[in-house]
């Protein structure tokens, strides 16, 4: 192989790709057979075998027991907007974004006590196995599942306060800033570090996607006076939604 050139099964795997994106070979299509790869573009059994190994990772076809393999349904990717912290009645993000009459997001949650890991307690400025409060979130359009989230906050904090559980108390459900407000910690930044990998099996399971499938992870944290007083991971399916921010320039 010459520099530059390409292996055999990434050459077939491309002008595959390329007849499904241009719809040459639409949704609910049966790819072409193993041989039939092997004799369209003159290759082995095993190049033809790579190049649908490599279409499947991408997640643009999905193999049917018993029935071949076949093209996926390409969503028209949907937009998160992420726009930072907005004084509005003290709704979380989601919950404004979902105040649109015309939207129809719900959520679900439960929290529960945990042991912080060594990588939330490097986040959170405490030591592993400190106490935190984890909460975990999937928020859901048209019933579909969106987006999950998994947060922690740190117990020494919020412990025996009336803002301990994120979504009970008199100011359940009212996010981070009005929260922590509530037992006069004032929020003053928040950071968010964006990356992409392939999705856990059990997020795969709620999110609806197949092994392989990448998702892309917000890790978010907001300080006080430096502090960090939460994080979360938001993970969000790759193939479905674009994240969006808009920040404003001062």
């Amino acid at each position: 192989m010459t520099f530059g050139e390409q292996p055999a099964y990434l050459r077939v795997a491309g002008d595959l790709r390329k007849k499904i994106v241009d719809g040459s070979l639409p949704p609910r299509t049966r790819l072409p057979s193993q041989a039939r790869i092997r004799e369209e573009y003159g290759v082995s059994d095993t190049v033809a075998l790579e190049a649908r190994k490599v279409l499947m990772a991408e997640g643009l076809v999905e193999g049917r027991s018993g029935s071949g393999t076949y093209v996926r349904e390409r969503p028209v990717p949907r937009r998160i907007a992420r726009s930072g912290y907005r004084p509005t009645g003290g709704a979380t993000p989601f919950r404004q974004e979902q105040s649109d009459a015309r939207a129809r997001g719900t959520w679900e949650s439960s929290s529960e006590q945990a042991d912080a890991s060594r990588s939330v307690a490097e986040r959170l400025g405490i030591q592993p196995g400190d106490r935190v409060m984890c909460t975990k979130y999937v928020f859901r359009e048209a019933g579909e599942a969106m987006m999950l989230s998994t947060s922690w906050e740190p117990l020494a904090l919020t412990g025996r306060t009336p803002v301990m559980l994120p979504e009970e108390g008199p100011l359940g459900g009212m996010g981070v800033v009005e929260r922590m407000r509530a037992i006069d910690v004032v929020v003053d930044n928040v950071t968010e570090e964006v990356g992409a990998r392939p999705g856990l099996a059990e997020e795969l399971v709620v999110l609806g996607g197949v092994p392989g499938h990448v998702v892309l992870v917000v890790q978010r944290t907001y300080y006080a006076s430096g502090r960090p007083v939460e994080t979360a991971d938001v993970v969000i399916p790759a193939d479905r939604y674009r994240v969006a921010y808009h920040l404003p320039v001062k």
